[in-house]
């Protein structure tokens, strides 16, 4: 089994970007131009590594390597991001992967990327990319090109020495979890090992609502390859388990006129099977709450007004400072009732929001990953 800390570390030691590796500061898969650059880098690496994985690290700088971080991403529905656009997709996870010294709530992200027999090409327009364009990698660069169908391999073993390089052990999983126990004592961590090989650690801060059961601040961390499998500073989360699986039921908290409530968004159950594997299946339990169209047409040309006076540096009357704080949970409530361009309106809103402040900015940024798991399924 993989330490995954370990391989960002060889990857990084190696040398510089190549035609089996690639390294962002930060990926935004939220908006088009993100979203297109992303599916170019997949389909660039799937093509000029047909015989082997090919990674990309998140949350590193470009000039010396600095791991910075970036938050938290749940990658349940990447994949069906991948085969929406891409012609002969790959296999692609993305894994959230802890550093001891990076702030509780920033992560590495680490893309892996399995090939498949042939050539990888984008389906459909997305950006200022074409549907049917082929890239491939140029050294650090992801390029379209004219491809020959039979490519020749020469990473692959470059890359099964850096693997097996970073095979996981006794000690660094024990360190692991010494590690997690240590952080988290504030939010009762626990343990539990599955068929005798996987570490499960999670941690939460416990609340009894009647007769259930729910967590905040929720941690969730497979010791064995270093990957934070969960992490939620806001939402509530329900925990089960048995011998075999570990099941979390997420809820999320929407709302309009300070009138909330807390809806199932998405179950995850990971399954570890006797034969050293594990699989995590997620499946979208969310139904989406219905408001009266007058009512939301009235909150939508409110958020516009708003959102029209932070573009142009306007103050707010003290209501709009009010409103501006539900700003981008109302918009997704409005696009789940069918406001299409309310996307549109989150889109142009996020840089003032980030501007305006971090609080506001971090309610966003959770509205983005609902709409991501909903848009997506």
């Amino acid at each position: 089994m993989i330490n995954k800390r370990l391989l960002i570390k060889h990857l990084l030691a190696h040398n510089d970007e190549n035609s089996f590796y690639d390294k962002k500061r930060k990926i935004d898969i939220g908006f088009k131009e993100g979203k297109g650059k992303f599916l170019k880098h997949i389909c660039a690496l799937s093509n000029s590594n047909p015989e082997n994985n090919s990674y990309i690290v998140i949350g590193v700088e470009d000039e010396d390597n600095k791991i910075i971080g970036v938050d938290f991403f749940d990658d349940s529905k990447i994949q069906n991001l991948i085969n929406a656009y891409l012609t002969n997709p790959p296999i692609v996870q993305y894994e959230n992967i802890p550093f001891p010294h990076l702030p509780e709530n920033k992560v590495v992200g680490l893309v892996t990327i399995r090939p498949t027999d042939n050539i990888t090409s984008l389906r459909k327009n997305i950006w200022k990319y074409y549907g049917g364009s082929v890239f491939f990698r140029d050294g650090s660069i992801s390029m379209p090109k004219v491809f020959d169908l039979k490519i020749k391999d020469v990473n692959s073993k470059i890359v099964a020495a850096i693997e097996n390089n970073a095979q996981n052990n006794i000690q660094l999983t024990l360190d692991g979890v010494f590690d997690f126990m240590n952080k988290r004592q504030d939010f009762n961590p626990q343990y539990k090992v599955f068929k005798e090989y996987f570490v499960l650690c999670w941690s939460g801060a416990k609340k009894q609502v009647n007769e259930e059961t729910f967590f905040s601040r929720v941690d969730i961390e497979l010791v064995n390859e270093q990957v934070l499998l969960f992490y939620s500073a806001l939402d509530e989360v329900a925990i089960s388990y048995t011998e075999n699986s570990f099941k979390i039921i997420e809820y999320v908290r929407l709302g309009l006129h300070q009138s909330f409530k807390y809806y199932k968004l998405e179950e995850k159950i990971i399954q570890f099977s006797d034969n050293a594997n594990y699989s995590i299946e997620a499946k979208l339990i969310f139904e989406p709450p219905q408001y009266d169209k007058k009512v939301l047409h009235h909150i939508y040309n409110s958020n516009n007004t708003i959102l029209k006076k932070l573009q142009k540096n306007s103050p707010l009357k003290p209501n709009e400072e009010e409103d501006l704080k539900d700003l981008a949970a109302s918009y997704l409530i409005c696009y789940l009732n069918g406001f299409e361009n309310a996307l549109l309106k989150l889109e142009i809103a996020k840089p003032h929001i980030k501007n305006h402040s971090l609080k506001l900015y971090i309610a966003y940024k959770e509205t983005i990953r609902i709409l991501r798991k909903v848009k997506y399924s």
